[in-house]
């Protein structure tokens, strides 16, 4: 996985995979998916990242190796 967050533009993109899109999908005006060609999500875009929630806020667990 690869988290950036682009502070000029206020977005942030979160790679889930390395497989390439085939497909991106709008889910809201400020959050886009891409998927690849069985569907599944690769990444995600989130424009106005600290704007939606009123400041950027992630954490994360790792379970395992």
């Amino acid at each position: 996985m690869q988290v950036k967050y682009f502070q000029d533009t206020d977005t942030l993109f979160i790679r889930l995979s390395d497989l390439p899109p085939a497909e991106t999908r709008d889910v809201n005006e400020n959050l886009t998916v891409d998927l690849d060609t069985n569907g599944q999500v690769v990444s995600l875009t989130v424009e106005h990242a600290q704007t939606e929630k009123n400041r950027l806020d992630f954490s994360y667990e790792r379970v395992g190796k």
